[in-house]
């Protein structure tokens, strides 16, 4: 994979378009751009109730559920994939660190976009740590947090840009941080991804029994570690399928490997979310609920969307079979959404009647849609022209 020098020329001829934008995918994105703009526009003229069905029964809707919780889980790929290759060794792994890095720097840098929706005065997000001190707040542990992983993630990803851009002394002096960065963010990763779950522990007489438990704290973090490792499974089979041009013989040759050893590493991770969730419901003594009708969308997702992609992931690397691991991933996946939004709007004040029930406005959704579809283009935009899915060839051998 030959390397593109970086002069002015290369970087006008990077915005400008030629005939092939014009794809299926282009268009689309296009319209769901400007859609999104004026849905923004409308948003910050005309105040949350422009756009939101937000109330004083549910102040955190589905910007909050799916753009933060659901975003947060999605991006645990990057702590989980680093960790596995440089604090436990597993170096065949290596491959799959800079795309996993690069989708959890990206996921979280849109949380943090996502969340200026959301709050009412977005210019007081920096409030809490420049002149109020709630440091007993879990929401104040969980923005620290946030907000020094997202620097770690950042001083991560720097390599891949330094070696674009030729700065070989600034390149070397972050790759030698690389263990310290990941050490930093797993610990960071294991604070705020339990402090999510540890937010809704206040909202007992709100959650559901079923998804409400002192256990939390415990079911948000394991359940990232599953998001993580499914989310590298399932980005790197889209990298392989839409950007298989990019890569190089490594990426291609380890790919195989990642999955299978992830979809094995993810089978026993969601055997263990399983039997823990079965222990909560023992010892809250929670099992008379599961005859009700919200006791049979539990079970949907217990059994849908942890045993079922558990059994594939098991059945998947057993055999070698990479379509199982695949489709496992993408029902994990949509298992972890499903999973925050139960918790933070399905069972959520659940006791209330339907008239005063919130769901989101189809602007909601199209806020969502819209920051989606921005993380998607970054992320090809970036895959495309630094080296994510192949090696520098000044930095062969250097891992």
């Amino acid at each position: 994979m030959s390397q593109p020098v970086v002069t002015v020329d290369y970087l006008k001829t990077l915005f400008t378009p030629d005939k092939s934008w014009l794809t299926p995918f282009n268009i689309v994105a296009s319209i769901i751009l400007v859609l999104g703009g004026l849905v923004t526009l409308l948003r910050f003229t005309g105040g949350l109730a422009a756009v939101t069905n937000l109330s004083d029964y549910q102040p955190w809707g589905f910007w909050i559920g799916f753009d933060l919780l659901c975003g947060v889980a999605l991006a645990a790929g990057g702590y989980v994939t680093s960790a596995s290759c440089y604090i436990f060794g597993l170096k065949r792994y290596h491959s799959a660190v800079r795309p996993a890095i690069l989708t959890a720097f990206l996921g979280y840098a849109l949380v943090v976009f996502a969340l200026h929706y959301d709050v009412g005065r977005p210019w007081r997000l920096p409030y809490p740590f420049i002149i109020q001190s709630g440091t007993t707040s879990v929401l104040f542990e969980v923005g620290g947090c946030v907000a020094l992983y997202l620097t770690v993630l950042f001083i991560e990803f720097t390599p891949a840009a330094l070696e674009w851009l030729g700065l070989k002394k600034a390149r070397n002096l972050v790759a030698g941080l690389t263990l310290m960065l990941t050490i930093f963010g797993v610990i960071l990763s294991t604070l705020h991804q339990s402090s999510l779950g540890a937010l809704f522990l206040i909202a007992p007489s709100k959650l559901h029994p079923l998804w409400y438990s002192s256990y939390l704290p415990v079911y948000f973090f394991v359940s990232s570690i599953i998001a993580g490792l499914s989310m590298v499974i399932f980005e790197g089979n889209l990298s392989h399928k839409y950007l298989h041009h990019k890569m190089d013989k490594t990426h291609l040759e380890e790919h195989d490997n990642v999955v299978f050893g992830f979809g094995k590493s993810a089978s026993f991770v969601l055997l263990g979310y399983f039997i823990i969730k079965i222990i909560g419901i023992a010892m809250d003594n929670n099992w008379h609920y599961l005859a009700s009708g919200y006791g049979l969308w539990f079970l949907v997702e217990l059994l849908g969307f942890v045993l079922l992609p558990c059994l594939m992931y098991a059945a998947g690397a057993r055999e070698k079979n990479l379509k199982t691991i695949t489709k496992a991933s993408t029902i994990a996946v949509c298992g972890i959404v499903l999973n925050r939004l139960n918790i933070s709007l399905i069972a959520f004040n659940y006791h209330l009647p339907w008239k005063d029930r919130y769901f989101p406005s189809w602007m909601e959704i199209m806020i969502s849609v819209f920051v989606i579809t921005i993380g998607v283009l970054v992320f090809r935009f970036i895959s495309t022209h630094m080296p994510i899915l192949y090696e520098h060839p000044d930095y062969k051998d250097a891992h």
